[in-house]
This record gives C-alpha cells, structure tokens and sequence, in this order.
C-alpha cells in the first residue's frame, strides 16, 4: 500500500511541519492529495446521516443537510482540479485512498476525533461539527487542534509562491443545480485567482469566516457555514446575532426540532460481521455488498474522470459517477430498515467499504 494515500498516517501534521522553504511542486502535490482524502472522508458521514432521516419530518433540517453534502462534492471536485493543475493526478479508487470507519480523519488532523457511520443523531452532530469546526469559532467557542482551513491556507500559500505551476490541465468543469449558489459549481482553475477563489470557497462554506458564521457562497441568503448549521441543529435553535460593537452570535433563535431518523447504529470496525453468532444474513450481506461496489465503482469513475485529457471522456465518466452515487440511497436506507439481531432496537446501514474491481 502506497504510505502517502494511507488514510491512518499523519502525513499532513508531516506536511504542515515541514518549513515553508522546502514547500515545493512536490510538497504542493502531495499536499492536495491529501486535501482530496479529507473531502471524501466527510462525506459517508454526512450521508448516512442525511439518508436516516425522515422525509416527513425532516424539513428543514433535511434540506439543511442535503445542502451541505452538496458542497461537500463540489469541494471534492475543486480539490480534484487542484490536483491535476499542478500536474497531479488524483487518487480515489485505492484501498489506502478510502477511508476506514470508525477511525481518524485522514492524515493526522483532529487526532482526538473519531469519525463513525451512523444515522443522524446528537452524538453524530457533534462528530460533525468537530469536522467542520474553525480554529477560532464565533459561537461556543472551544480550545482545539489545527483545522482543515488552516492546512488549506498552508496550501495557498505555496500556490501564491508559485504561481506558474498552474497550467489548466485536465480540469473537469461541472455546473451544479441551479439556486445553490455559484460557490458550487466544479470550475476550471486555471489562473491564480481561480485557485484563490476554490480555496476560498472550500473553507468559508465549512467554516465561515472570522467576521461572520454565514455562508459567503450560499444557494439561499443567510445560509450558514456547514460548522454552524450542524451546531445548530445540535442545540436545537437558530443562530442569531444577539448583541452588536462587537457582534456576537448566540443559539437564542427560532426552535430546530430534531427530526425522526431510521435508527442506523454505529457501523463496527472492520463492518458488520459477516461470521459468527451475530453475522448477517444472506440478504443483508447481498444489500451490503452491492451497496460496496456500487461505491467502489463510483470512485473508479470519478479517478478516471480526471485522468482524461478529452473533456468529453471526462464529461461522461464524471457521468457514471453521478449515476452511482443516486443509486446508493436506495439500498442505503433498505438497510436501515433491517434491525440489528441484538435487540438494541438500531439497524444496519451501510458500510462504505472500497471493493477492488
């Protein structure tokens, strides 16, 4: 298994330690390969958190998540063409690239936060929030480790000290639906300012800025930073700005009623137990096992994507991606109907598990 693409190591605290003098072309690749791990890393997670809950009484809160594992596709695609500008090539489709549940974000960031697979809970929400969470946050303000958007400022900072390493090269444009907010579209980065205005929009929609928690890229007007909505709906009320000279936000707003969710529990190490006393049955293991492939083929397209030269090509596998990623809530959510046999009253759910082809 290739070291770098291990999602367990700590290659980005390595990274982040190296002095600024010795971030070179190789240093930069390295880095937004890592980057890519990051933003697949969140969004099982938030998927399985999104699929468990009930379309009935979701409403807000559905469309408020649904709306963050938007972006979070988006970012991964704008992480993909900073990669391949600078001549790199993306890797998704790899045992090492796919991140294992229960376990750490990838390369050493927030080494005291354990990423788990389960439906939408209070527990889930905080794990969340953690991911999301800025060094400095406006509300519930909190001592922690180096968060994702410093690393990606360390990584802008090598783009602005080497300007010329970016060529356009096989960048895959996608415009996403419309009334989200141009922030999401998946676009060429082929200039300085290209590469300024992905970063950017990568760390503000999750962390917002140091003057406000609202989205600077939003579908709708006062969206918030993924960080702050998953808060949020963790406590339970809006947040709202409660005092000005200096602002400050507090969670005093209208109610945020939890909504009912299917009661995934926490997928083991290693997945359900497919031997033994408590190994699942031939239908779930067949649920789990297309749901595995269909996922693991997902990411074969999408690495494929950006390894064309032909727009067109790239266009139509970034296609088939798509189409396996809508096929995998179906299934999803099926397991999430099936109850555990250990009379705890959760359910199974998927696994996210990568299946070499």
């Amino acid at each position: 298994m290739n070291a770098l693409l291990h999602t367990e190591s700590n290659r980005i605290i390595e990274l982040m330690e190296q002095p600024t003098e010795r971030r070179d072309a190789g240093w930069l690749k390295d880095a937004v390969q890592q980057a890519i791990l990051l933003e697949l890393a969140t969004l099982p997670p938030y998927l399985c958190g999104m699929w468990s809950i009930d379309d009935a009484s979701g409403g807000d809160v559905l469309d408020a998540v649904h709306a963050i594992v938007f972006d979070e596709m988006s970012h991964l695609g704008l992480a993909c063409n900073l990669l391949t500008t600078i001549g790199g090539a993306p890797r998704l489709a790899d045992e090492g690239a796919v991140p294992k549940y229960p376990g750490p974000l990838p390369g050493g960031v927030r080494p005291e936060l354990t990423v788990f697979l389960s439906g939408l809970t209070k527990d889930s929400l905080e794990m969340y929030s953690r991911i999301e969470e800025p060094d400095d946050p406006l509300a519930e303000a909190v001592a922690s480790p180096t968060s994702i958007g410093a690393f990606y400022n360390a990584i802008l900072d090598v783009f602005r000290e080497h300007p010329e390493l970016i060529t356009g090269a096989r960048q895959v444009v996608k415009i996403m639906a419309a009334g989200h907010g141009s922030g999401n579209d998946v676009v060429a980065l082929d200039s300085p300012a290209a590469v300024e205005s992905a970063i950017a929009v990568i760390k503000e929609q999750g962390e917002g800025t140091s003057a406000s928690p609202e989205n600077p890229h939003p579908g709708e007007v006062g969206e918030l930073a993924h960080y702050y909505v998953f808060r949020e709906i963790y406590r339970g009320h809006k947040l709202i700005k409660v005092s000005t000279d200096p602002d400050e936000w507090d969670f005093q707003g209208a109610e945020i009623p939890m909504p009912h969710a299917l009661p995934m529990g926490i997928v083991p190490s290693g997945g359900w137990p497919r031997e033994g006393p408590t190994a699942v049955d031939v239908d779930t293991r067949n649920l789990l096992d297309g749901f595995n492939t269909s996922y693991s083929a997902m990411l074969g397209f999408l690495e494929q994507a950006w390894q064309q030269d032909l727009p067109a090509k790239a266009k139509v596998l970034l296609g088939k991606a798509v189409g396996e990623m809508f096929g995998l809530q179906e299934p999803a959510q099926s397991l999430m109907r099936r109850a555990l046999p250990d009379g705890s009253g959760n359910a199974y759910g998927p696994e996210f598990r990568y299946v070499a082809a």
